[in-house]
């Protein structure tokens, strides 16, 4: 298996020589852009411009992408056009805001530069996405409350993109997010009263460690993401949600 360095550098070669001319962009984001990057449990996100996303474009560059996803086992890049990114910034909100945040160009120019995120939608996407989150949680407990291996499974799996949502609920507070994680729950804690074990439970998960009482641990979690929404849609009352606010 390539380091992570060399499978940056062999994704760019193999895309500029499969898109050629509409290779536009191809940035990193994500943990390896931010600096939290690791090696075991870490993945490469890659944002991918291309000129054209026609499906001959596209069946130019799928050779690479389906090397990229099973032989590195790595997600498969976001596509877009720039026009398409730039009118995407109400919608992926959350995306756009980490990405302008914190990228490395690989290749091409920077395709995310000047895009303004829309920060009453971006509160919305934050609320939406916990919401969804927790019923996603609620649904594979009952599914699986008398499977503890599964159980385990899921809740550690989760705490990557619950911990983003967290940050995301600082920055909605318009706080900066701490660099560390357990700095990260600590101040969730402090501002809204959830259990910052539950999340650093999660992390212990994700890492192969034990937790008795997976059960009980679970609820626990649950909790603090119900305790994290209800704060939330209190602290941060949500606004006009239009774009552009229409004058009458």
């Amino acid at each position: 298996m390539l380091a992570r360095d060399e499978k940056l550098t062999e994704i760019v070669r193999r895309l500029q020589e499969a898109a050629g001319d509409n290779l536009q962009s191809l940035l990193l984001y994500g943990s390896a852009a931010r600096g939290d990057y690791h090696t075991q449990t870490s993945d490469l996100n890659l944002l991918c411009v291309l000129k054209s996303t026609k499906v001959q474009e596209l069946s130019r560059i799928a050779p690479v992408i389906r090397w990229w996803t099973t032989q590195m086992r790595e997600p498969s890049p976001r596509i877009f056009t720039h026009e398409e990114l730039k009118r995407s910034a109400d919608v992926f909100a959350i995306e756009l805001l980490d990405i302008g945040q914190n990228h490395r160009i690989l290749f091409g120019d920077d395709p995310v530069d000047g895009i303004e995120v829309p920060m009453n939608l971006h509160r919305v996407q934050v609320e939406h996405e916990l919401r969804t989150a927790l019923q996603k949680l609620r649904d594979h407990f009952i599914r699986a409350s008398d499977n503890e291996n599964q159980l385990r499974e899921v809740y550690g799996k989760s705490i990557s993109s619950i911990s983003t949502l967290l940050r995301h609920v600082l920055i909605a507070l318009g706080e900066d997010s701490p660099a560390g994680k357990s700095a990260l729950y600590e101040r969730i804690q402090q501002l809204t009263k959830a259990d910052a074990n539950a999340f650093e439970t999660g992390r212990a998960l994700h890492d192969n460690q034990p937790v008795p009482e997976i059960s009980r641990a679970y609820g626990k979690y649950l909790e603090a993401i119900e305790t994290v929404v209800q704060s939330f849609d209190s602290q941060v009352p949500k606004r006009e949600w239009q774009r552009i606010k229409k004058n009458f």
